[in-house]
């Protein structure tokens, strides 16, 4: 084997977060948490409520509210853990909010431009939009007025527009009736490049979810519980969704201990 393949071998995580503990507002949240993403891979968060999942998303993508106490995040070999979101975001981190903002005054296509870049154009925002369904809200205020479902298919909307090598998406299924749960798990995958085989995908995903429901439409081979802040079980995804609906997290925290 040749220098260079040993070299992509060791270097090819997306992210890699080691020993990371995140505190708000002075109070601890997050405590060591260790995980590595490759390149093509999609991982899976499970959690309660208030277990720290949307904190870790946050984290990740820089957001100033959420103060890195301890550890390290690294994004394709770069810590990034002293930068501001905008600089995460033009290395290629992507982020799905799960409550995003409505933001009067912007059009839709205007943030889509901006999102696009210098190779905006009319054909491409409008080909993006009609994957999403969304061709009739170009021209409205960003998520003025949006249904749940409607503001979940925007944000991956533009995700796809921004194109990101790492996307971070805060629970997709939430607030989706099941007529367009299957178009969100259809431009997931777009974004995560699943047409292509594992080795050929350029982009890697964690997906933060409470039910699950997005694991019958988007396929994920790693899955985590995050309990109390913490790193409890690393598994099958499926194997784990199956514990939690018929013990409950009580049963992980029984198995961490």
């Amino acid at each position: 084997m040749e220098a260079k393949d040993i070299m992509k071998m060791e270097g090819d995580n997306m992210l890699e977060i080691k020993q990371l503990s995140v505190a708000v507002d002075g109070r601890k949240i997050l405590y060591d948490v260790n995980l590595s993403i490759k390149a093509g891979e999609t991982h899976v968060m499970f959690g309660a409520n208030g277990s720290g999942k949307t904190t870790l998303l946050m984290t990740i993508m820089g957001s100033p509210k959420y103060q890195v106490t301890k550890g390290s995040i690294i994004l394709q070999g770069k810590d990034v853990a002293d930068l501001p979101p905008d600089e995460r975001a033009r290395l290629g981190v992507g982020i799905s909010l799960q409550r995003p903002p409505v933001i009067r005054g912007v059009k839709t296509r205007d943030l889509m431009a901006a999102c696009i870049g210098e190779q905006a154009d009319e054909e491409s925002i409008n080909d993006m939009a009609e994957k999403a369904n969304l061709t009739d809200f170009l021209d409205r205020e960003i998520n003025y007025g949006f249904s749940g479902g409607e503001i979940k298919r925007s944000e991956l909307m533009q995700l796809l527009a921004q194109n990101p090598d790492l996307a971070l998406l805060d629970e997709p299924e939430s607030g989706v009736d099941l007529v367009n749960i299957a178009l969100i798990g259809e431009l997931i995958n777009e974004l995560l490049q699943k047409e292509h085989p594992i080795r050929d995908r350029r982009h890697a995903g964690l997906i933060i979810t409470h039910t699950g429901h997005i694991l019958d439409y988007v396929n994920s081979r790693t899955g985590y519980v995050l309990c109390d802040g913490r790193i409890i079980c690393e598994g099958d995804p499926h194997e784990i969704l199956e514990t939690i609906k018929s013990r409950g997290y009580e049963e992980c925290r029984r198995c961490a201990r």
